[in-house]
């Protein structure tokens, strides 16, 4: 089981207080201090979670989880010493699963930690929500270790979906997402787009199924459904 969490902090006596009190919760904290280094790390290491401080040298952490979100739905915890509403919102709406403001707790911190893991697992057989990871250079796709053999379209749905798990989003919406050049398809042409990314999923995980239809709405993306 995956217990690597990466810290992401530029505060060094903050970065030891953190590390230490993993550990001792039994996990295997990272860190990096530049925010910077993020992206590469995670496209590498993939971590179970990332705790991400809002300000930080070489790029900030809203624009480090808006751009992780796009290819990851690796859990995301917020940390920073601004309290103002509108970045709490913001936070949270570019993909965080949950926001702490400085000072806090050590205790707390790991009690979030352990409470945002709880909600991103399901039933599967291993105990593991499946891991979705995309890298747009390549149009590569792999979930929990198996790489999807995608066309360019079912690539861009999966990472429009997976951008924001638990969204639901109509088929014009979808539409809208693989063909912006304005062509005119038909709402067949998506569920079949659909159909066919099921398929490939379901042929390298058969036990997950991470992408589900609302009656009358449209489609979602949720690893914490079971099948």
């Amino acid at each position: 089981m995956n217990n690597t969490l990466l810290i992401v902090e530029d505060e060094p006596k903050l970065v030891k207080l953190l590390s230490s009190y993993m550990r001792q919760a039994g996990y295997e904290p990272e860190c990096l201090e530049n925010g910077l280094d993020v992206l590469p790390y995670v496209r590498k290491k993939m971590p179970a979670l990332i705790l991400l401080d809002l300000m930080l040298p070489g790029k900030n952490g809203i624009d480090i989880c808006k751009e992780i979100r796009t290819f990851s739905t690796v859990p995301i915890i917020m940390v920073t010493a601004r309290i103002e509403e509108i970045d709490r919102l913001l936070g949270l709406e570019l993909g965080a699963d949950d926001y702490i403001c400085k000072p806090f707790s050590p205790r707390e911190v790991v009690a979030r930690v352990k409470a945002v893991l709880r909600r991103s697992t399901t039933q599967h057989p291993d105990g593991m929500v499946p891991e979705l990871y995309l890298d747009e250079e390549r149009l590569l796709a792999t979930l929990h270790g198996h790489e999807l053999d995608l066309t360019v379209v079912e690539f861009k749905l999966l990472r429009f979906l997976a951008a924001s798990p638990g969204r639901i989003y109509s088929r014009s919406k979808l539409m809208d997402c693989i063909y912006p050049d304005q062509r005119f398809v038909s709402d067949r042409t998506v569920d079949s787009h659909i159909k066919n990314l099921r398929k490939k999923i379901s042929g390298v995980l058969p036990e997950a199924e991470v992408i589900h239809s609302v009656y009358g709405l449209g489609y979602k993306y949720d690893a914490t459904q079971e099948k």
